[in-house]
């Protein structure tokens, strides 16, 4: 049987944010940034409530759908085109960036590492309610 699962995150995406680097003791420190790490926390919560088994060790296929708010500049008409998908998100945040933060805080829950990742399917618009819909399923012969 082929294991899938689904999780919906009703938070505005946030994403990767570059590695801060800081000097202690003549030391070099490098950290994630904490918008970025908290948004993590929340992604790796929801997912431990989601998931009903230990992390999955096998080929997989992760499908995210982000849906990003429609800037509040917009007019009643361009918000429209937003919402019946003639305009799309084509300005920042980065698709690699949204997902790489999201898988990063899947990993070690749902799977064992991300190097697992077969297929990674991406898709970003607009919507009145942010948030990211995660779908990952088994690859298996």
């Amino acid at each position: 049987m082929t294991f899938s699962i689904t999780i919906h995150l009703d938070i505005n995406p946030i994403p990767k944010g570059r590695p801060k680097f800081s000097k202690v003791g003549g030391f070099v420190r490098t950290y994630t940034p904490k918008k970025t790490s908290d948004y993590e926390t929340q992604v790796r919560e929801a997912a431990k409530q989601a998931m009903t088994r230990e992390p999955l060790e096998t080929p997989l296929a992760t499908f995210l759908y982000f849906r990003l708010p429609i800037p509040k500049s917009y007019p009643k008409k361009r918000i429209q085109a937003c919402l019946n998908g003639s305009e799309r998100p084509i300005k920042k945040p980065d698709l690699d960036n949204l997902a790489k933060s999201v898988l990063d805080g899947l990993n070690g829950v749902v799977y064992l590492d991300d190097s697992q990742l077969v297929s990674l399917h991406i898709t970003k618009v607009y919507d009145h309610n942010p948030g990211v819909d995660i779908m990952i399923r088994e690859e298996l012969l």
